[in-house]
């Protein structure tokens, strides 16, 4: 009998489970009395591994250490080992730290004298932001009147939630995922360091870039209309100075071209032939 259950006979064969395992009874009887003795029954068995024991996906944290632990089941006692593909198979220590590198997948191997089983794992890495990094577009220098856009990038998992520090200005606009600020026609007020942080369940990061407003082509424009003034005013004085000094000269000369013709000799007369003249005075060079 097996632990003291049914009692069976001997001589009888079937195919051993592992079931069958455990304490039995023989016990031998005849007219003179009985003999009793107890076997232990060992039923060994090729490894295998099941997902309670031995998940297929697993999560760790950048800085904790290593441990990648799969139980497997058989008899005799398998024995574990884990490596990652990518890496020639070469078995995962234990006392190191994790990295994202570590981040992949993991064959793991049961193996005891009666075979052995396999059981591939995937690991994922999760860390804290890393390496904020803003690009200003088109540049960290722009023209007062213009647009620009700030863009931030940092890696890390889970994804990074983004967070703003800006110049108080109304003419801002945020983008998807607060990943981007927009700035229309760029002001005074929009000048200053801009900073973005990116934080997750693990920790957080911040980075920084300064923006310059330009106002340099407006006091161009603004000095060029000056100059512009200001030339036209000379311009206007020249002119008048030119078209007087002009018109006196050829006066004088058509006064001086007249004096010896017979149509000055009228000049000092009130009526002369067809036409009247007033009050031209011929002097004296």
């Amino acid at each position: 009998s097996r632990d003291g259950g049914t009692t069976g006979r001997s001589g009888m064969h079937r195919a051993v489970h592992r079931a069958d395992a455990g304490l039995y009874i023989c016990r031998a009887t005849n007219k003179h009395g009985t003999a009793v003795r107890s076997v232990v029954v060992t039923v060994e068995y090729e490894p295998s591994m099941a997902e309670p024991g031995c998940p297929a996906q697993r999560l760790w944290v950048e800085g904790t250490p290593v441990e990648l632990v799969c139980a497997a089941t058989g008899n005799p006692q398998p024995r574990v080992t884990c490596a990652k593909l990518e890496d020639g198979h070469h078995p995962v220590s234990m006392s190191a730290n994790v990295t994202r590198a570590h981040a992949g997948t993991y064959q793991c191997q049961a193996t005891n004298s009666r075979g052995s089983a396999l059981r591939n794992i995937t690991i994922a890495v999760e860390y804290s932001p890393a390496t904020v990094t803003l690009h200003v577009l088109p540049s960290a220098t722009v023209s007062r009147g213009t647009s620009f856009s700030v863009e931030c990038r940092a890696e890390g998992l889970p994804p990074p939630t983004y967070g703003w520090v800006l110049p108080p200005a109304p003419n801002l606009r945020f983008g998807a995922g607060n990943r981007s600020v927009a700035v229309a026609g760029a002001a005074a007020a929009n000048r200053g360091l801009y900073t973005c942080t990116a934080s997750n369940r693990h920790g957080w990061r911040a980075g920084s870039v300064l923006v310059q407003v330009d106002e340099s082509r407006l006091v161009l424009v603004a000095s060029l209309g000056s100059v512009g003034a200001v030339t036209a005013v000379g311009l206007a004085a020249a002119g008048g100075y030119y078209l007087k000094s002009t018109a006196c000269k050829k006066g004088e000369y058509n006064v001086r071209d007249a004096e010896g013709s017979s149509e000055a000799a009228c000049l000092h007369r009130q009526r002369c032939g067809r036409a009247e003249v007033y009050g031209i005075q011929l002097t004296q060079p």
